[in-house]
């Protein structure tokens, strides 16, 4: 007699569960909060103006020329994949295989993602510092890890070095380390890397340095790859953003840079993501990677220029900020304004003064280490930045 096969009982709800956590984002609730409301967002972090002409040149031509409209390279161009490995020659003297050593991504978050699911297996741990930004979570899920948070503290917001060695364990398998970090903006010292490197080292675990916001360090805060350690090239995969370095995010031109095993693995998992990334926005990037110091020195001075008018207006306002070393955005305690949750607080502002900005609790499993802070996004022109600060102004209590 046949076999009859019945078909699999459906559940209610398709989502595997372990992905049901991240279903929802604080940046699509708050950004459709703007759009409902007309608030100027502050929320997400891209720039209001474009990088520069040059790049958009550079892409333009590729496309007349009809280099990068089919197919490229599945693991980036050539002449891409060799500015990246003369890029980290040039800024920080690691010596880089552009063959075998480089992994060209859409954005940095699919290099992100895509080493997460080759060196994280069911049940490994991923220790990162917390508040994290929001995909590392849904990356250590979809990989099957477990995640575990140690916190940035202190008034200052730092990393806590003495709970990160705490917290490694005989599952663990990957530091997850963001520096310059978001959301707090802290860039983190030689000696904290120094000592992440040491406990790394003594655990045996890999690194995935998410590094894109690598050239927006600002004063003297300069930023240092954690590769550039001794004995951590060999265990780490370190992530460069094109869209962060050259106000290019729409274009999502990321790479990943490490050893030669290391990256294999990881160039294993993304050529079944995406397959390739854009191929005329990759020969505009390699033109960027290639651009002089002032480019690089003058972008920081804009982005700083931005960050002190945000940073002062806010100051003004009563809250407490902490001044960011690195990124887009500015860290701002509420309480002084007699809010003890930054959620609530983010809730109400848009209706109240019609501003969007985030809260720190949505990067974190203990929201408690987030609770009062709030993230502001500075990328944008001093016009706008002044309006939401008028805005905020007349509509916030002071």
């Amino acid at each position: 007699m046949p076999t009859t096969v019945l078909p699999m009982p459906r559940r209610d709800d398709p989502l595997v569960p372990r992905m049901a956590e991240h279903a929802t984002s604080v940046f699509g609730e708050m950004s459709a909060l703007a759009a409902q409301v007309g608030a100027i967002n502050l929320g997400q972090g891209f720039p209001d103006t474009d990088g520069p002409q040059s790049l958009k040149d550079a892409a333009i031509a590729a496309i007349l020329d009809g280099r990068g409209n089919q197919y490229p390279p599945a693991h980036g161009i050539p002449a891409l994949r060799e500015a990246i490995a003369e890029h980290q020659r040039r800024f920080y003297g690691l010596a880089v295989d552009p063959v075998t050593e480089v992994v060209v991504g859409t954005g940095a978050s699919e290099v992100i993602q895509s080493a997460l699911l080759a060196l994280v297996d069911d049940g490994d741990e991923v220790v990162m510092f917390e508040p994290w930004f929001d995909i590392y979570g849904a990356g250590i899920s979809l990989a099957r890890g477990t995640r575990v948070g140690v916190p940035m503290s202190g008034p200052l917001l730092r990393p806590d070095l003495q709970a990160l060695r705490s917290a490694m364990t005989e599952r663990t398998r990957v530091i997850l380390l963001n520096s310059p970090h978001n959301p707090t903006g802290v860039v983190f010292t030689q000696e904290e890397l120094a000592e992440v490197a040491r406990i790394a080292i003594e655990h045996d675990v890999y690194v995935i340095s998410d590094e894109a916001y690598e050239h927006l360090w600002f004063d003297d805060h300069r930023h240092v790859p954690i590769a550039s350690l001794p004995g951590m090239h060999e265990r780490t995969v370190t992530i460069g953003s094109g869209g962060k370095s050259f106000s290019f995010t729409g274009w999502k031109i990321g790479w990943g840079t490490g050893p030669q095993d290391l990256i294999a693995a990881v160039r294993t998992v993304r050529q079944h993501l995406s397959y390739v990334s854009g191929g005329p926005f990759q020969f505009a990037m390699a033109h960027g990677l290639g651009l002089p110091d002032e480019y690089f020195t003058a972008f920081r001075a804009d982005l700083q220029h931005k960050r002190d008018l945000l940073a002062s207006g806010l100051a003004d306002l009563g809250m407490r900020v902490i001044v960011p070393q690195g990124t887009y955005f500015v860290t701002t305690d509420v309480r002084p304004l007699g809010f003890e949750d930054g959620l609530a607080f983010c809730r109400e502002l848009p209706r109240r003064a019609g501003v969007v900005a985030i809260p720190h609790s949505a990067f974190c499993d203990d929201r408690s280490i987030g609770a009062p802070y709030v993230r502001w996004a500075f990328c944008k022109r001093p016009s706008v930045l002044t309006e939401a600060l008028e805005r905020m102004q007349a509509g916030l209590p002071g």
